[in-house]
């Protein structure tokens, strides 16, 4: 079932330059989640005596307000934009129909900086070139765009041409401009040290009345809308004056705008970007709504003890799933619920299946989400109760 379809919108990237399909989006221009994905979630409702998977789309045009493009090509001619399935060979993507319109402003102003200051593009086998990747992050509020210039050089001295440029030529476009080092040989897109040419140090975005800070360091999603919706979803499971614990928090998106909902929160997160901007957050709240949270750092796995006395657990891991100790204890200590946001659709339902084993929880609701239109990518939030 579509509870919110996306048909009509591919009118929108009709004029798309890139079509045939760029390798980038492979199944460019087909609507909703992929039929496998579909397939494997309703099998497993069927399983557990729920019914047909609800599935919610938005926007398939102009929807990704974060972008990571990688920058590769000779000297004065440089192509920003993904790799071939497979390979590290660039496909340049001047104008996509997926990206906010100031993903794509940003991508050309960064390459004409690039091609005006003679700076060198990097290139994979010699692990030569300075200019790698190129990390763009559109605030709603402001509609200014976060940009990060990702070097393979340890210092910005080499760019500091390029990013002047960057920095005039954006204007009043620009939230705030950023140097990374990645110096590895390694696919990892940015290097652990951040540092900042100019403006705010994260930026803002609202869901359910929270101020939730995304410095360039931290995870943050780029479909904002189906991410709002993925939010309100997990908002709506969590009965008034619940404690809850939040696994693998992030920067507080889910946890934060619960305050005005739950008695009190412990949120878990490793990531030292993402606590940054937890912490940034925090500062910016009442005594009251402060004295709400306790942050809990380091690996889910390791803060799984977080969970006891929780009425509520939530848990949205990466792709590889729940940490192996964290899903042993929900097992053998279930919480009355928990709540499961999947990025991982193979992680998930082998979660699933060790949750629901021992028979102390039951799955008892399952919606997908149209996160990542034209991939096999599927988010999920699931609902686990005490049988």
């Amino acid at each position: 079932m579509i509870v919110r379809s996306d048909i009509g919108q591919s009118r929108e990237l009709s004029s798309c330059s890139h079509r045939p399909p760029c390798p980038g989006c492979p199944r460019f221009g087909e609507r909703g989640i992929a039929p496998a994905a579909l397939g494997a979630l309703n099998e497993l409702a069927g399983a557990h005596g729920l019914p047909e998977v609800s599935v919610i789309s938005g926007r398939i045009a102009a929807f990704r307000h974060r972008a990571r493009l990688a920058i590769r090509g000779r000297l004065g001619s440089p192509k920003l934009g993904l790799f071939e399935l497979g390979s590290h060979r660039v496909v340049h993507i001047p104008y996509c129909g997926v990206h906010h319109p100031l993903i794509n402003h940003t991508a050309a102003v960064v390459r004409g900086a690039l091609v005006d200051a003679k700076v060198t593009n990097y290139s994979d086998t010699p692990h030569l070139g300075i200019a790698r990747y190129l990390q763009v992050v559109v605030e709603r509020s402001s509609q200014t765009a976060q940009v990060v210039v990702v070097a393979n050089v340890t210092n910005p001295e080499p760019l500091a041409a390029c990013l002047n440029l960057i920095h005039e030529r954006l204007g009043s476009d620009l939230h705030s401009l950023w140097f990374n080092a990645n110096c590895e040989r390694s696919n990892t897109v940015l290097g652990p040290v951040l540092q900042n040419w100019c403006g705010p140090e994260s930026v803002v975005e609202n869901f359910g009345g929270a101020q939730i800070h995304y410095p360039p360091g931290a995870f943050g999603q780029s479909n904002l809308q189906i991410a709002q919706n993925i939010i309100e979803q997990v908002r709506a499971q969590i009965p008034e004056g619940a404690r809850v614990s939040e696994f693998y928090a992030g920067a507080g998106a889910i946890g934060l705008s619960l305050l005005a909902r739950a008695g009190d929160i412990r949120m878990n997160e490793v990531n030292p970007h993402s606590l940054r901007g937890l912490e940034l957050a925090l500062a910016q709240l009442d005594p009251v709504s402060r004295a709400k949270i306790s942050v809990i750092p380091g690996p889910a796995g390791a803060a799984r003890l977080a969970a006891s006395a929780a009425q509520v657990v939530i848990a949205n891991p990466p792709r590889k799933g729940l940490d192996r100790e964290l899903v042993e204890y929900l097992c053998e200590q279930p919480p009355e619920r928990l709540v499961y946001v999947s990025c991982g659709l193979d992680s998930f339902l082998r979660d699933t299946e060790q949750l629901t084993s021992s028979g102390k929880l039951r799955l008892s609701t399952l919606t997908a989400f149209n996160l990542l239109p034209f991939t096999d990518h599927v988010e999920t939030v699931a609902r686990f109760e005490l049988a």
